[in-house]
């Protein structure tokens, strides 16, 4: 297993990092217990996931909610040495509740959220907290006067964001600045060949402040995994419009991927890996197979060329703004 630094801070962690959305809606828990054996196994210590994982993501359908984190802390508690094993994140924005202060970031519903998140990992500290998007409506004080409270009493570690703009980021670390506080250290954002749009202005902000980004949907839903030259299935029928839409350079990447004999979903995977500013994407396995296939994209190296010839499959905006649009 490879390792890195999760952005500025002094902290390693593996450049793969396991996504838990499946478990409990997609995965029960003997098989997201093999999995989560299987990643420790591997080397890979960074695990992922929300208070609101588990249930349909809806905010008048609250049956579920928690159900990925309860899974987590039941197998953390079967043996009380894995917990300082890895570098546990989670996440605090979603609906967790039918109440007007069961969501977004005000002080009320941070602190109850965290204590919730910890009952239910079964742990007496987050490593890492991220923001699952931005609030518009509450301060920055009130925030990090919270996030500082947990700080303090050891509850959280590390404090993240995910789904931020980079103008959010740089008000966020601004604020954090004012009160002499570490503020932000990574972002986790919708990053992938297909997806490039945090280009422009997070992957710059993310660099300029020291955040690590940590992408979600690395493989595009499924369509950057050799879509075209699997058979069809529910998965595959269900993206159908998608791979129209994308039809000719999903046929162009393919091809691309076979001619370097690798797997598509491992150079998706290993171009995520080639920006510095990444530090792990997130896998989302199912089967403790698909886990074993995501490890293989840690040893694929691609060359200027080939990262010339996906630029020209997959064009981000042109760069960096302002350059992108005003050079």
């Amino acid at each position: 297993m490879h390792y890195t630094y999760l952005g500025r801070t002094g902290l390693k962690v593996s450049k793969v990092c396991l996504g838990t959305m499946n478990f409990g809606m997609v995965t029960d828990e003997p098989t997201a217990f093999t999995i989560m054996d299987a990643a420790l196994d591997s080397g890979i210590n960074f695990f992922d996931t929300a208070d609101v994982y588990g249930g349909p993501q809806t905010p008048d359908m609250a049956q579920g909610f928690g159900t990925s984190e309860e899974i987590i802390g039941n197998w953390l508690s079967k043996d009380t040495n894995r917990r300082n094993q890895i570098v546990l994140s989670t996440k605090v924005y979603q609906p967790m509740g039918l109440g007007p202060n069961d969501k977004y970031l005000s002080a009320y519903h941070i602190r109850k959220a965290c204590e919730d998140s910890l009952r239910r990992l079964k742990t007496d500290h987050i490593d890492l907290y991220q923001m699952h998007h931005i609030d518009h409506r509450t301060p920055w004080e009130e925030i990090w006067q919270a996030m500082e409270l947990l700080v303090q009493q050891g509850k959280v570690l590390y404090v993240g964001s995910s789904n931020f703009g980079g103008w959010h980021i740089a008000t966020a670390q601004a604020a954090a600045k004012a009160r002499n506080f570490m503020g932000l250290v990574s972002e986790q954002s919708l990053y992938n060949l297909t997806a490039r749009m945090i280009e422009l202005e997070v992957i710059p902000s993310c660099r300029h402040h020291g955040l690590g980004i940590i992408p979600w949907s690395p493989l595009g839903g499924g369509l950057l995994g050799g879509v075209l030259g699997k058979e069809s299935g529910t998965r595959r029928a269900s993206k159908s419009k998608e791979i129209e839409k994308y039809r000719p350079q999903l046929e162009a990447y393919e091809s691309l991927c076979a001619e370097l004999g690798e797997q598509p979903a491992d150079v998706a995977l290993a171009w995520l890996l080639h920006n510095p500013v990444v530090t792990a994407p997130i896998v989302g396995p199912r089967t403790q197979e698909q886990l074993a296939s995501s490890l293989k994209a840690l040893d694929v190296s691609l060359s200027p060329d080939t990262l010339k010839r996906l630029d020209e499959i997959w064009p981000g905006p042109g760069g960096e703004a302002p350059e992108a649009y005003a050079w």
